[in-house]
This record gives C-alpha cells, structure tokens and sequence, in this order.
C-alpha cells in the first residue's frame, strides 16, 4: 500500500495509480487527480482484449455545493500551463489500498472520502464518495456535482472538438446510455444520484508528459452533463462500463438491476475492502495477467504495451510462478506453444490485429526458460507436459538448422549467430527510423546463456542436444572470457565477421552468471564478471545498459523520441536486471543468512522504496543512469516487478 499523508505537494502529480480490468482495459490517474498523460482515464476499454483500447471517459469534474460555496475535489491542467482549480491543500490523504482512495478536509469539520475502483468480473469503474465525518449538526450536507469528461478516441490518439460527437443521453431511471461515436462502443453509467444533461465542450487540456516525451499533448473533451448526489442521504455511486455492439446480454441485465441489487453490490464493494487482496505486490501482479481468447496472457506494461513474447515469459517466472499461480503460468505456456513458427515464437501481436511479428532471437529461449520453471514449481499433467516439451524441441530444431534473420547455430563452434543489417533482435531493440541504435548482430553474449540454457534444459529429454551443448559451452568459455578483465565481451563475431568483438561494458553478460537455471561461468571468472557489473552498472534502480566510462554512453532518458530511444541502452537504467545480478551475486559471494541480508539491504530494498513513488505500488520501465536515477517509460513494467518478486522468492522474503 502507498500512502500520502498531508500535506499534499506538488509530488502528488509525479505518482501514479492503476486499477486494472483483467480484458487489456484499465483506470489510472494521479494521485492529485489532474490528468498528466494521454492514456490517464476512469474508462479505458479493450474492445479485442487485451488489444483494440480506446478512451471513452477521460476523467471528471467533481464538486461540493454546500453552504453557499462551491468547494472543488479534482484538477485540471490547462494549456499553456495551467493548474486549476489547485485542490492539493484540501487534500488530507490519498492511498492505494485496497484502491485509490482520496481524503478532503471540508471547512465545517467533515471528512469527504472519494474512492475508485475497477470490477475484474464485469470490466466496471466504480465512482464513490461518502461522508466520512460529519459535519455539525446546524449545517445541511454538502450536494456532490460530478461531470464526466468524455472522448471516444484510440489510446494513442489525442481527441478534438468537432461536430461528429453525439451528446445524446438515453436516460432509463438511474441508467444514462451515451453513444459519442458510432464506430466506438457505447459508454453505459449507472448512479443512485440524478442527471441533468447539460452538454458542454472542455477545451485545451494539456498532458505534461506527453510534453515531456516530445509529442502532441493539448486535448479537447466533451462533458454531456451533470450527475447530483445529496450525501446526506448516503454514498454518492457511479458505474462506468463500455457497451461493447450486440451486447443484448448485459442490455437485458441492466434492465432487471433495481437499487436492491444496487445496494447487494455496495456490500460486495465494502466486503471487498475488509478483505485481504493478497500482499501488496501479489495484488500489483495481478494486473498484468489478462484475458486473451479463451486463455490468458500477460500485458508487458502499462500505460502503453500490450503483451509481448519476450516480456511475457520473463515477467511469468516472477508474477506467476513465485506467486503459485501454476494453473495461469501453464496455460499461458499452452497458448503460447501453439505460435511456433520455424524454431520462432511472436515478439509481439499488433494492437491492429494481423499477423503476429516474429522479429526477437530471445523470446524463443525466454519460452523454453519459462517452461522448465513451470516444470521445476508445479504438478504439469502428461498431456501438457508432451505439448511444451514438443514446442521446445521445435525450438531447438529450428534454430540448430537455422531460421529467419540468419538465426542459427554455427557449426564451427556450436554457439548461436543471429542479424541481418536494419533489423534489432535482442532484447536491446531500440530503433528510430532507419537507426537501430544497438544492432548487435553476431553472437551476443545473453544470447549464448540463453541458447546453452535451453539446450541443457532439453537434454533432460533428449538426448541428441548433448553434443551440441557441450560443443556450445567449450566455446563459450573459450571465446568470451575477455583477458584483460576476466569479464566478458558483449557480443563476439561481431556483423558475422569471424573475430570481431564488441567490448562494451553492459548487463548483459550477467546472465552468465545469474538469472537463468544454469549459470555458464563460476569460480574467478564469475567472480569477475559480477565484479565488472556492480562497479560500472549498479544503481539503487538496478543495471545501466552501458558504462558511464563509454564515450556512448547517455546518461538522462529524456527528450522526444529520437532522443529517448538514443538513449533506451545506452546507458538507461532496467530495474528488471536486477533479478539476474542479485542471483549472480548470490552464486559468487555464497547463499547463506548473512550474504542474502546484505542483499537485501544493499540492492532490494532501494527498489522497495521506489514502490511508494512513480507508478505506485510498481515498479517503472526504466529510470536515468545518472543520479538521482528518475524513473522514466512506463510506470508500471511487468518485468520489473516480476523480477523484484522473483528474486525475493530467492532471498526468502514473502511478496
């Protein structure tokens, strides 16, 4: 749980909250309620789960009218830069558990509590205040206004005043229908207050870290009308859904709905908060496994990824499989082992639909990492056990002959080659334009711990990888070990030109070490590796992609596109590389009581503060390599956490 307590600052705009709807669909906002991205909403819908996004309710205007004044519970930023009306002074607290709750301090001495909250079961955002304190007795009870900010926009896009928005309401009793676009659902709330429609357009909103990233950021929004609530008579109640076309099933449910089962549901929602929803991070993890098809996946990171290969079978091993979500973690796998194509498995699916793109040397491997974990935690049926092991060996087939981008296992020294010139592979795939900022073509050194990884974890079935794997791991402990350092090359037959090496100092060679069943290297050459890594890479917010000491090296993420992606591994703080250095630094400095305390201390625990900051109760994408390290890209990353849980599983912490 993240908790603010008064007084309320400027801060309060830099951290952020989310409420996941499990469909790919999400709320999220600031903790001091002015929107400061474009994907900020109360309504944000997954029309092809967990892809097709789109806006339709943006946020609100909320507030009190009592005792002849007009007391304001939300803000706005308006272009240029304009922060009104400022509510941060009436705001007494704000905290995440069991979901984003604010606390006002109203001039008569009562407390007003807002809170929101997003059902999984039905894909709703639910709006509620009430009077937590009373006000004297000789004062009448404050009348809440709310008017919800509409759009009806993809989630990249940016909406504008037009003609084409629709306003219409179609009001039935406490049910208002609204239909801005004919293209785009509809946008469905329920309320026990009463509604006054009042169209209205809210202009030049303006979004500081679209700003900040170097894209449009000024939005208009259309405002249909006004909700009121007397909270002397009790909670003020909002429902919020997207209506997706034919959906004459929940048409039907609507209509039998009466303030009876109204009042059942506000039960739920006040069982729900004496209820334990699992530990903080447990909770937090949850919001990234959603619905696709019939089975599951797992969203890469909020606001802006959908689910891609890579991440997904890195971000499981820690979301997933330390929590004891076995039954998810192997269905994912399942899904997962059906998309085999030429040794190959999607980086990603297209928010569009089509084609999936098979353009990643590593999400392949990651898979077959995932799927032994999955074998080492869980009780897998036969018939599971048969598909995964089957999509493994078409994995390993694959690459051994050779696949897309000259993928293949070379066969003078058995270690994996892969790239063609304009295209990245790795998982350092940065590109602007035509630039692909950290190519990497050759034989990458993470590349070669994953592939030796994967033909071990095969040979426990097979037998014919075991000639290929110890060719494999001769040659890796051969040609890698760079002996000026004893650490390790980054890439070697660098562009395929046989010799050439690449010796930036980056991350990557860690997971010789740490991060994967098999560690590659021990004794000295281990311990140099660990050794060059925690001196040139080590920040409280996990690895640099790149030593400070390269001329390359960039040492803020900031700036507009060209700018952020020059700068995404060069130098760019991963929180999610965290996981294989501590485990790394385990295997070389010992395992025992003291040596996982000092961990904890020393390279955990500053990345358990960072939960109470950005992303709250996350952990972000990345943050800048020189201090003070600010978070940067998505503010709530599964990787990142998967791995902060992962290696809190090894340290034997509870998540």
């Amino acid at each position: 749980m993240t908790r603010l307590e008064s007084p309320i600052d400027a801060a309060c705009l830099d951290d952020e909250w989310l409420e996941a709807d499990g469909s790919g669909g999400f709320a999220s906002g600031t903790a001091g309620t002015a929107r400061t991205r474009r994907y900020h909403a109360l309504l944000l819908a997954a029309t092809q789960p967990p892809t097709g996004r789109v806006v339709l309710v943006n946020g609100i205007e909320a507030w009190l009218e009592y005792g002849g004044r007009k007391t304001a519970l939300t803000m706005q930023r308006y272009a240029p830069d304009i922060l009104a009306p400022d509510t941060t002074q009436r705001m007494a607290s704000f905290d995440t558990s069991p979901w984003p709750t604010w606390r006002y301090g109203l001039d008569d001495g009562a407390v007003l509590t807002a809170e929101v909250f997003v059902a999984k079961a039905s894909c709703e955002t639910v709006l509620r205040w009430r009077l937590e304190a009373a006000a004297r007795s000789d004062t009448a009870a404050p009348v809440l206004k709310v008017r919800p900010l509409m759009s009806g926009r993809e989630y990249h896009a940016l909406h504008h005043e037009n003609p084409a928005f629709v306003f219409d309401a179609q009001i039935d009793g406490e049910r208002v229908r609204w239909q801005p676009y004919g293209n785009l659902p509809a946008i469905v709330a329920r309320s026990n207050g009463s509604y006054a429609h009042a169209p209205d357009w809210y202009r030049n909103f303006c979004y500081v870290r679209e700003r900040e990233r170097g894209l449009d950021c000024v939005e208009d929004l259309a405002s249909p009308g006004v909700f009121s609530f007397d909270l002397g008579k009790g909670d003020a109640v909002i429902l919020l859904r997207a209506q997706p076309f034919g959906d004459t099933a929940n048409t039907v449910r609507e209509a039998s709905e009466s303030a009876a089962s109204r009042a059942v549901l506000l039960a739920g929602f006040e069982a729900l908060r004496r209820a334990s929803r699992g530990s903080r991070l447990a909770c937090s993890a949850d919001a990234y496994v959603v619905t696709r098809g019939d089975g599951c996946t797992i969203v890469a990171g909020y606001p802006w990824f959908t689910d891609w290969g890579r991440d997904t079978f890195i971000a499981m091993r820690g979301l997933l499989l330390a929590n004891g979500r076995y039954e998810e973690a192997g269905a994912i796998l399942l899904e997962w082992a059906s998309t085999v194509s030429e040794g190959m498995l999607p980086n990603r699916f297209l928010d569009a639909g089509g084609a999936p793109e098979y353009n990643s040397v590593d999400a392949s491997l990651w898979f077959v990492v995932a799927v032994h974990d999955y074998f080492a935690a869980a009780n897998v049926p036969d018939a599971a056990r048969h598909v995964l092991r089957g999509a493994v060996d078409a994995i390993l087939d694959g690459y051994a002959r050779g696949t897309r981008y000259a993928i293949a296992a070379d066969p003078r020294d058995g270690l994996l080659r892969a790239g063609v010139p304009g295209v990245q592979l790795t998982w350092m795939d940065a590109k602007a334009g035509d630039w692909v900022v950290t190519p990497r073509i050759g034989k990458p050194v993470e590349i070669q711990a994953l592939w030796i990884n994967a033909l071990r974890i095969a040979c426990a079935w097979d037998t014919r990888w075991r000639e290929l794997e110890a060719r494999a791991s001769a040659s890796f402990a051969a040609r890698f070990v760079d002996s000026s350092t004893g650490a390790l090359f980054d890439v070697i037959d660098v562009d395929h030109v046989q010799g050439a090496i690449d010796r930036s100092i980056r991350p990557n060679q860690i997971f010789a070490i740490g991060g994967l069943p098999f560690a590659l290297l021990e004794g000295d050459a281990a311990r140099a590796v660990v050794a060059q890594v925690q001196a040139h890479l080590l920040t409280p917010m996990g690895l640099r992609t790149l030593s400070p000491s390269d001329p390359a090296y960039r040492g803020r993420y900031r700036g507009g596109v060209l700018e952020r992606d020059g700068a995404y591994h060069q130098g760019t703080v991963w929180p999610w590389l965290l996981g294989p250095f501590v485990e790394a630094w385990l295997r070389v400095n010992g395992k025992g009581a003291a040596q996982r305390a000092h961990a904890h201390a020393h390279f955990v625990a500053p990345l358990l503060a960072h939960l109470d900051h950005a992303g709250l109760d996350h952990v972000s994408e990345v943050a800048d390599g020189d201090a003070p390290h600010l978070p940067g890209g998505t503010p709530f990353q599964a990787w990142s956490l998967g791995e902060l849980l992962r290696v809190l599983e090894r340290l034997g912490d509870a998540c």
